[in-house]
């Protein structure tokens, strides 16, 4: 074998192990890790302070769902009415008024009724016709009388159905959800409280009217009295004496 190449195959293996020795890498020295107290407290506040605004802004939205909620109830209507029997009500007692007998509550024809039957008596007024004046004005006293009554008896009736509706109206008031429902329900308050005045006008008017009619009948009955009397003293026209029997057959 010549000398070079035995040179050769002794330094082949000395130069794979000085390229192995200098491919494999040297161990770098162990990492430390380092805490800072401060960095980790301010970063503790910073999370605190975020959850304190996640926390109040449910609060707020809280809040905002419930006043929804509360103007939803203060729109809700009043399941609850008694417009219609305050309207029948009312509706009864203005049928009674005119109703009314002979003489109806209306200005023209009661003038046009004082002014033949009340004012005055006739002088050329005969007998019978006085006679038929004064039943025809007991007629209208009568009816008056009897028109305040019947007027009295609605109004007592409609008492126990005023109360009926009362309570109910003090019960679903009470049971109100919202403002709109306690608005309702005190107008419906309102408007029976109107009925029972509409109610008391009506019974007053009535009972004026029977007072006038029987104050009227009794002046027109004075007057009437008056004109007999003169006719009856009148000369000639007046009274005449004549024979008269007491009993029978004598």
């Amino acid at each position: 074998m010549p000398r070079s190449l035995i040179r050769l195959s002794c330094l082949a293996p000395l130069a794979l192990v000085t390229f192995a020795g200098a491919a494999v890498p040297t161990a770098a020295p162990a990492q430390m890790v380092v805490f800072d107290p401060s960095n980790y407290a301010q970063n503790v506040l910073t999370a605190a302070r975020s959850l304190q605004q996640i926390t109040n802004q449910i609060a707020s939205l809280q809040n905002q769902a419930q006043m929804l909620i509360n103007q939803s109830r203060n729109l809700v209507k009043l399941p609850f009415s008694t417009l219609q029997q305050l309207q029948q009500q009312l509706q009864r007692t203005q049928d009674l008024l005119t109703q009314a007998q002979n003489i109806a509550y209306d200005v023209q024809k009661i003038d046009q009724m004082f002014q033949q039957k009340y004012f005055s008596i006739a002088v050329s007024a005969s007998n019978a016709q006085l006679i038929a004046d004064a039943r025809s004005r007991w007629q209208n006293t009568v009816g008056g009388l009897q028109d305040a009554m019947r007027m009295q008896a609605t109004v007592v009736g409609n008492i126990t159905s005023g109360k009926s509706q009362l309570s109910s109206l003090v019960g679903v008031s009470q049971q109100a959800s919202g403002a709109l429902q306690t608005a309702q329900a005190g107008n419906q308050l309102l408007a029976l409280q109107a009925g029972q005045l509409a109610d008391l006008t009506a019974v007053v008017s009535a009972n004026g009217r029977a007072q006038a009619l029987r104050a009227a009948e009794q002046s027109a009955a004075s007057e009437q009295g008056r004109e007999q009397r003169r006719r009856f003293l009148t000369p000639g026209s007046g009274y005449q004496p004549g024979s008269a029997r007491m009993f029978y057959g004598n």
